[in-house]
């Protein structure tokens, strides 16, 4: 059973930050997979009060704050559209609409897990994370390090021209976690990035050329799929 002796809702991510080092203490989201751990928390730090939730497109791409809901994901038009409607068929699935109006983006991909829609599809979108002291990084390099005590702040989803994108997730019924998720994303200068999760382990990501995916067969392209699982030195 978990168990919290404090709750904390800090007015500074430097606050967040500092309460964060204690090993005891946990950053807390929307709390829906934590309960799946059942750890004894000695003070919950909740980010509620610190802007980072909402969905901002600029220029360089989308700006996605570590709060922000899946069902906020769900219903992103500008998202939806630049991406044909893939993060709607990567989220739509996930339970059901309460637990998406609770479940958050920056929860989903710290958590690691390898049942993660939403990690699968992030990574075939080349999306970077954002930390708050580390800065920047990519999403794929992101998850094969360790859990550290940085403060996850957001993710960006890059514009690097027109992409076409699908989703697609198998499930044994329409709410349950998926048995294998998978998304594509097709680039202008024809570079196609595919990244496949719950097989198990956390997702895999790889890119291609066109042509070199026509010319895979089913061997060669699990191959390429599982060298996106080699860890960082």
């Amino acid at each position: 059973m978990m168990t919290i002796q404090n709750y904390v809702r800090p007015g500074t991510l430097e606050e967040a930050y500092a309460l964060n080092q204690k090993k005891a203490n946990r950053v807390i989201g929307g709390m829906l997979w934590t309960r799946l751990e059942n750890p004894r928390i000695q003070t919950a730090v909740d980010l509620a009060d610190l802007g980072l939730r909402g969905i901002r497109e600029e220029e360089d791409g989308f700006h996605i704050g570590a709060m922000t809901t899946l069902r906020d994901l769900e219903t992103s038009q500008a998202l939806n559209d630049y991406t044909q409607g893939a993060v709607r068929a990567a989220v739509c699935h996930i339970v059901g609409v309460q637990l998406r109006n609770m479940a958050t983006v920056g929860g989903s991909l710290y958590s690691r897990f390898g049942f993660s829609d939403v990690t699968t599809l992030f990574l075939a979108l080349d999306a970077e994370v954002e930390l708050y002291k580390r800065g920047r990084i990519a999403l794929s390099a992101y998850d094969k390090e360790k859990r550290d005590r940085d403060i996850l702040t957001g993710v960006v989803i890059p514009k690097r021209g027109e992409i076409r994108a699908v989703y697609e997730s198998v499930r044994r019924q329409a709410t349950d976690f998926p048995i294998l998720t998978m998304a594509g994303v097709c680039r202008g200068d024809g570079t196609l990035t595919f990244s496949v999760g719950a097989r198990p382990g956390i997702a895999a990501a790889f890119s291609e050329n066109a042509q070199a995916v026509r010319d895979m067969g089913p061997a060669a392209f699990g191959k390429a799929g599982r060298a996106g699982d080699k860890k960082a030195p």
